[in-house]
């Protein structure tokens, strides 16, 4: 009979040699292996990975993951193109064209177990970096700070701050997360404080006598009384060293959110707070950034940037080479050959059948990452990536994304 426990760990999580070992893949792709080893069936293959489409209203994603993928494939006798981390990219679901994030190229037999974590990784990253963009998008200039971790599995909070990060956050509360950033982790008190104390005047006192001066003085002004009273009384006690307000007002409680913030904002003005910041939580999307961000400076965003729509990234063999020969090879509803991507300005993707480079086409998109398993890049750091994908989420404002093949 099964134990109700477990013998060799505490929690339901795969460690990084079971995932880099393959362990965590689907049992059909060992059946596969070895019907292909039994058979002596060496067939060389080109796969790609790619995005039908996105669960948004726009076409475009952001590519992550990649650093993941790497270090997950590096050591087989693999071949792998890829975009840059942090790559925009184009998935038109009204066509049958699609653009490959990554190609692999090997002996199928050599990489076939592979394919359930190289997809996890790149899509779990990928859905988070992309709804974070598009908040970095509406959220325009004012600070973001990622709230989530607390929704999903602990083992993936450091991923999911990764995400957050380089496609534009300023700041996230996971301390873990924060830590292999090389960041200091944003955050302040959590309304159990206040619950605990009984007095939210006492708990504003009690953290600004504790907490290190380099904490920034935020005062949780929802706890108890109405946002507008709790925020003139949090002015009145710290003063100066009050840097800002949050409000994580509770739905049942919110009416209109931007009135609130309006009232406070108004409050501490005429009281000489003009420099106190106002930062909203709880709930937040980009529909209601687009009416708070006339009022407040920042928002913490939690459950939706942690547990986005799904980024539903496939991976198909387009190419079989036998005897030397290359012979297309797509299933029913892919388009077969190895592709290669090219990019002008404006996001205008051009797609096509790999072959010798021609001049005029745009950037090449795919780019080396390992041959024969050895790695051929250095990794940019996440400041890095952030840089270039902010620069990106900007151009993104002023273009319209296409895919073309002729």
């Amino acid at each position: 009979m099964p134990r109700p426990d477990l013998e060799d760990r505490l929690f339901w999580v795969a460690n990084e040699k079971e995932i880099r070992s393959a362990k965590t893949t689907d049992s059909y792709f060992l059946h596969a292996k070895q019907v292909l080893q039994k058979n002596r069936i060496e067939s060389r293959v080109v796969m790609e990975v790619y995005a039908r489409d996105v669960p948004y209203p726009d076409n475009w994603g952001v590519l992550s993951g990649v650093y993941e993928a790497a270090k997950l494939l590096e050591g087989l006798p693999v071949n792998v193109w890829s975009f840059d981390e942090g790559s925009v990219f184009v998935a038109d679901g009204s066509t049958a064209l699609y653009e490959p994030l990554m190609v692999i190229e090997g002996r199928y037999v050599d990489f076939v177990e592979y394919e359930n974590p190289l997809l996890g990784l790149l899509s779990s990253s990928t859905s988070v970096s992309t709804r974070a963009a598009k908040f970095r998008m509406a959220a325009e200039s004012k600070l973001l700070i990622s709230f989530g971790t607390r929704r999903v599995h602990p083992a993936l909070s450091p991923m999911i701050e990764r995400a957050c990060y380089i496609a534009g956050f300023d700041g996230v509360s996971n301390v873990l997360g924060a830590q292999l950033l090389q960041m200091e982790p944003s955050g302040t008190m959590p309304h159990a404080l206040v619950q605990v104390i009984g007095d939210q005047e006492k708990a504003w006192r009690m953290f600004d006598a504790t907490i290190p001066k380099g904490i920034p003085r935020v005062a949780l002004v929802d706890t108890f009384w109405d946002e507008k009273a709790e925020a003139i009384k949090a002015l009145e006690i710290l003063g100066d060293r009050l840097w800002g307000v949050r409000l994580d007002t509770p739905a049942s409680r919110r009416g209109d959110f931007r009135k609130i913030a309006e009232e406070v904002r108004w409050e501490l003005d005429i009281r000489g707070g003009k420099n106190v910041k106002i930062i909203a939580s709880g709930r937040i999307d980009e529909a209601s950034m687009a009416q708070l961000n006339q009022v407040v400076d920042g928002y913490g965003v939690g459950t939706a940037v942690a547990y986005p729509p799904v980024i539903d990234l496939s991976a198909k063999i387009v190419e079989v080479s036998e005897k030397g020969k290359r012979e297309f090879r797509a299933k029913r509803g892919g388009l077969g050959g190895r592709k290669a991507v090219f990019r002008s300005p404006g996001y205008s993707d051009f797609v096509t059948l790999s072959g010798p480079p021609k001049a005029g086409r745009g950037a090449e998109m795919l780019k080396p990452l390992l041959k024969d398993g050895k790695l051929l890049r250095n990794f940019e750091t996440p400041d890095q990536i952030r840089s270039r994908v902010m620069k990106e989420v900007e151009r993104l404002r002023s273009s319209n994304p296409s895919l073309t093949w002729r």
